[in-house]
């Protein structure tokens, strides 16, 4: 995992995420091919992945059906590539609901440059206080791929916006020790290839001002969450995340039953965390990179609502509210802004 103990393992971190990224790509690509394909065999373009979650019963605080209703109102927008009037649409709507459900919300708009020109875009930040000053960030990206055919992100960029909708609502109800900030990143998606400079726009300007207002000695741990969901559910354990918070949500996992969904075997990603936990966070990414038969759905034009499930949105939630439970217990005897 990236750590700040010197310069030369912060770029021997740096090459290694490069390299699985690269691994990724590679797997698009092969993805992309087998979308030609399904373009010209009307066949395959019915394939599905077979479901593999239940019918959630419904007792739980986050309620599964309505966050599948948000994101059914986020995909109605279209594609919402960052600076597109689509995703200006989807930050009003989701701000709304924010306001409605009682958090404070900020938008953190700035430029990016990008190999495509200067972009404007913003960050979304809903903050619900506690009784302590020590945060939690959950966060995910709402921004969707810009592609040259019409994609419209429901499980990427989708499900991570409207899973963080409903878990407001929910931490908005609640009296918490912790503080929790929902935060909503733009330009999560590379605009051409990805790179150092072109991906994780928001999350890389978010912690820039987390240094520059003095605000990172607050934060404790930050959870995100991205393509959660998944109709056929499998998430592995991302081996950059900080170990200790990787052993509290699969611990939770398991112990909730949800150990078949929550896979142990390791899988290395880079993604929005990667820019707090280089400021010395601790930080985990919760993602299901396995997404269709060969992949097929990521970043294709078949990452539509019926390859998503409302239990799949409900699992995850419902360990990320246990984690929670267990931070409330454990954070304030850890110090800030530490990995560990």
């Amino acid at each position: 995992m990236r750590t700040k103990s010197s310069d030369r393992s912060c770029i021997t971190g740096l090459v290694r995420r490069q390299a699985v990224r690269r691994r990724f790509e590679a797997a698009l690509a092969a993805s992309g091919a087998l979308a030609s394909m399904a373009s010209s065999l009307p066949l395959f373009a019915f394939v599905q992945a077979r479901p593999n979650v239940p019918t959630l019963s419904g007792d739980s605080e986050f309620d599964g059906e309505r966050s599948f209703t948000d994101l059914k109102r986020l995909v109605s927008f279209g594609p919402r590539p960052p600076g597109s009037r689509a995703l200006e649409q989807s930050r009003e709507f989701i701000a709304g609901e924010l306001h409605a459900a009682g958090a404070t919300v900020a938008l953190d708009s700035f430029t990016a440059s990008t190999p495509l020109g200067s972009i404007p875009m913003t960050n979304l930040v809903a903050k619900i206080p506690g009784t302590s000053s020590a945060v939690v960030i959950i966060a995910g990206h709402y921004d969707t791929k810009r592609t040259n055919f019409p994609f419209v992100g429901a499980n990427d960029g989708g499900s991570s916006a409207a899973f963080l909708l409903e878990m407001a609502r929910v931490l908005a109800r609640r009296k918490n020790s912790l503080s929790y900030w929902l935060v909503f990143f733009d330009g999560e998606e590379a605009l051409q290839r990805w790179s150092n400079t072109d991906g994780l726009y928001g999350s890389r300007h978010f912690a820039q001002e987390l240094s520059a207002q003095g605000t990172l000695n607050q934060v404790r741990a930050l959870i995100l969450v991205d393509m959660i969901g998944d109709a056929h559910l499998d998430i592995h354990r991302e081996s950059h995340s900080t170990p200790w918070l990787n052993d509290i949500v699969f611990s939770a996992a398991q112990r909730l039953g949800y150990g078949q969904y929550f896979v142990t075997s390791p899988r290395a990603i880079e993604d929005d965390h990667a820019s707090i936990l280089e400021l010395g966070v601790p930080a985990i990414d919760i993602l299901d990179l396995d997404y269709g038969p060969f992949n097929l759905y990521w970043h294709t034009r078949y990452d539509t609502v019926d390859k998503c499930n409302p239990a799949s949105l409900a699992i995850v939630a419902r360990v990320v509210l246990a984690t929670l439970a267990a931070l409330e217990t454990t954070l304030p005897s850890r110090p800030g802004g530490a990995s560990q």
